[in-house]
């Protein structure tokens, strides 16, 4: 972005184009400012929070949505959404389970084939909604309910225990004894995204859907596969998510990740990714995903009703939508 001072032919300073610019990049560090401030407040106020092994759960729990936010990001960004996230991740641990206690699969094989069915779940959605037109809130809504339901099926609502010190590590292991081990995975995901979004075709073919997808199919994108494309991204990463979860818990688990679709959502839109498409970054995810992670994090050590804690996360949630609203009436009335 340019951010040095250019004066318009008449002299008179900036241009409104130029002034906007500015301004977005002010919502960008406005987001980091809050962050701060966020932290800061919980610092002050709330027991034990800023001891290490609170950070470094914090920076584990974000780890646990935020690989699925940045996927879930490219998903919004394209113009559509997934809230069925949190019942692959929880299909996914539970089939590991059923396949090598039970079934007496390899673990290597086990892995990659629920993180298989987890990816083409996901692209038989994106297929379904371009396909037949049907929205992907709609198409998402019904895998939610089946593959939560197929959990519990396929496990009798019962925990399978997995016996593995090696796979426990994979999932609550530390890194030089310190760095809890999913963070590393959240800066491994967080490159890669942030790489996909902004250097690749593809990543231009998905802002591009989402802007205009008449507009696109027009210039030859292949929108149908781009919708199944970042479908079956935010179904691997969900994969992997149960994965690490199951690692953690050492068992395939089918009760595990409840609202975690929400999480993921939220850090997107708190994040900048605009709803109606078209508009978002990784790295407003990353930031958003941080937030969500401290806010839940300082409101169960100050105490806070459970119940009271889902009010202030969905008002936060609707603030951060109506942010975006009024940044995008204001961006169309500039443009």
């Amino acid at each position: 972005m340019q951010l040095d001072a250019v004066t318009t032919s008449a002299g008179r300073g900036p241009s409104q184009h130029q002034v906007w610019d500015r301004l977005r990049a002010w919502d960008s560090l406005g987001l980091f400012v809050v962050v701060i401030v966020v932290f800061g407040v919980f610092a002050a106020t709330a027991p034990n929070f800023l001891t290490q092994d609170n950070l470094l759960n914090i920076l584990q729990q974000t780890a646990f949505f935020g690989i699925i936010a940045f996927a879930m990001t490219l998903v919004i960004v394209a113009g559509e959404i997934d809230i069925s996230v949190g019942a692959q991740t929880a299909l996914t641990s539970a089939l590991l389970g059923v396949l090598v206690v039970q079934e007496g699969w390899p673990f290597w094989l086990a892995c990659i084939a629920v993180l298989a069915q987890a990816v083409v779940i996901g692209a038989v959605a994106g297929w379904v909604r371009s396909r037949f037109g049907v929205p992907s809130f709609i198409v998402t809504l019904a895998l939610y309910m089946s593959l939560r339901g197929l959990a519990m099926l396929v496990t009798d609502t019962f925990a399978i225990s997995i016996d593995s010190s090696e796979f426990f590590y994979w999932g609550d292991g530390r890194v030089f004894g310190v760095v809890p081990i999913a963070a590393v995975y959240l800066v491994i995901a967080f490159v890669a995204f942030g790489v996909v979004a902004r250097y690749t075709v593809f990543g231009r073919s998905v802002y591009a859907v989402g802007g205009n997808p008449k507009s696109a199919t027009l210039s030859g994108i292949p929108v149908t596969r781009v919708r199944m494309a970042v479908l079956a991204l935010t179904g691997l990463t969900a994969g992997i998510t149960g994965l690490l979860q199951s690692a953690q818990l050492s068992s395939g688990t089918p009760t595990i990740a409840v609202g975690l679709e929400f999480d993921a959502i939220a850090a997107a839109i708190i994040g900048g990714t605009a709803l109606s498409g078209g508009k978002g970054t990784i790295s407003g995810t990353c930031l958003g995903a941080l937030f969500v992670a401290i806010l839940a994090n300082g409101m169960v050590l100050l105490g806070v009703n459970p119940y009271g804690q889902n009010v202030v996360r969905g008002g936060i949630v609707v603030g951060a939508v109506l942010v975006n609203v009024l940044r995008s009436a204001r961006s169309a009335r500039r443009a």
